[in-house]
């Protein structure tokens, strides 16, 4: 099987330009492509995730990856999926989210010695000069084109700015500029990136007379056609201040059966045969495929003894119902000083320790655990967001549990 097979054996490719010529680029190593990232938070989410896993796949083959941060685009904002205005911020906070996210990516593609490039538009978008732009580039879009675009058309009912009717030509230019700059000739992106893609192309055999190709890329949905990567604090992160390894793991062990291959097959590295195997699992054995879901995913993200240490978390609280048996605690906004709460008092307040004496005692021995993640230093604080929704679930102990919300 080429790897552009197995591409489309696991579902992940949704629209190309040109499949022979793009499956004979990935498959013979001769893709430079790019997958560009916004700057709308300080970390990467699941979907970014499914993006650089398919960077990955990629790279491992000799195909080369740009990592394009939108620097310059963050300044505006995709309308892509959007009902409203994005938030605009400021230059500094946009700067510090790309470095956040550059770290991140950095965990997952090889960027040494050229095998892929981090980029930000930012060093070309930040300082054009308006006029000129228009002059040499606004006469190669239509606007009765621009506005067919699904991306536009969901938002003309609210209105749609022209601050963020700019981002398709903006995003267009980038991918001219990578073409140019460094041989480009592919683009990757969400399936609702697909209007937006094709612009790109289309500059590039305007301005240059060349043909660039792009493929989208098969969103992560549920079997009801829902994003996934979404709980009832927000999304699934992949900072781990954000989502801890404990909840990242459990979001993925939940996951409905109808639900459960799809994401081995999007997400994971398991080769098809196993996956294949385990879509003839039901009842019981299918709960095995989620346990290997979650914990292939949790090695990805945080490593693979992070990824043991939650799964045998998970196992030993929910073994024989202990997770819906399990005591909650339930604090007050009293209890917290400044929004926060710190893990003595918590251990305390939750019945777990009969003192913040013996609570220092437990976690010097390395015997307490929030969400699946080791407690080290007593200095450890939760934030009233923390402890929302489904709390925290603290261990002391093998067998001690609590969980503790407000």
């Amino acid at each position: 099987m080429t790897l552009y097979d197995e591409l489309k054996a696991r579902g992940l490719i949704a629209q190309v330009t040109n499949e022979a010529e793009i499956s004979e680029m990935i498959n013979t190593g001769k893709a430079v492509f790019y997958i560009g990232i916004d700057p709308t938070a300080d970390s990467m989410h699941v979907g970014h995730f499914m993006v650089l896993s398919f960077m990955k796949r990629l790279q491992s083959t000799g195909n080369k990856p740009i990592v394009l941060f939108g620097g310059g685009t963050g300044m505006i904002g995709d309308p892509s999926g959007k009902s409203d205005l994005r938030e605009l911020m400021t230059v500094e906070k946009i700067n510090h989210y790309c470095d956040c996210l550059k770290k991140q990516a950095e965990k997952f593609i090889d960027f040494s010695d050229s095998k892929a490039l981090a980029v930000n538009n930012a060093d070309w978008l930040r300082d054009i000069n308006y006029l000129d732009f228009l002059r040499d580039y606004g006469s190669h879009f239509s606007v009765n084109r621009m506005l067919s675009a699904e991306c536009y058309k969901s938002r003309m009912e609210k209105g749609l700015s022209f601050l963020e009717f700019n981002y398709m030509i903006l995003q267009s230019y980038d991918f001219y500029e990578l073409y140019k700059r460094y041989g480009c000739n592919m683009q990757f992106g969400g399936d609702d990136q697909w209007s937006n893609m094709l612009a790109g192309t289309e500059l590039i055999r305007r301005k240059l007379g060349e043909d660039a190709h792009v493929l989208t890329i098969t969103l992560l949905l549920n079997s009801d056609g829902e994003k996934m990567g979404k709980t009832a604090k927000g999304a699934v992160w992949l900072d781990p201040s954000r989502t801890t390894p404990f909840e990242f793991y459990q979001y993925w062990r939940n996951v409905a059966d109808s639900d459960v291959i799809n994401c081995l097959k999007l997400l994971t590295f398991l080769p098809m045969d196993l996956i294949w195997e385990m879509d003839t699992w039901s009842g019981d054995k299918l709960n095995g495929a989620k346990e290997t879901l979650a914990f292939e995913l949790t090695a990805l993200i945080h490593g693979t003894s992070i990824a043991e240490q939650v799964h045998d978390t998970s196992k030993e609280l929910f073994k024989s119902g202990g997770a819906a048996d399990m005591p909650t605690v339930i604090l007050e906004e009293e209890d917290f000083t400044d929004g926060s709460i710190d893990i003595l008092t918590l251990l305390v307040k939750s019945g777990l320790c009969p003192s913040k004496g013996e609570a220092r005692r437990n976690i010097d021995q390395g015997g307490v655990e929030a969400d699946g993640t080791s407690i080290t230093t007593i200095s450890a604080t939760f934030t009233i967001e923390d402890c929302r929704a489904d709390g925290i679930v603290l261990r002391r102990g093998k067998k001690n549990y609590r969980r503790v919300k407000i």
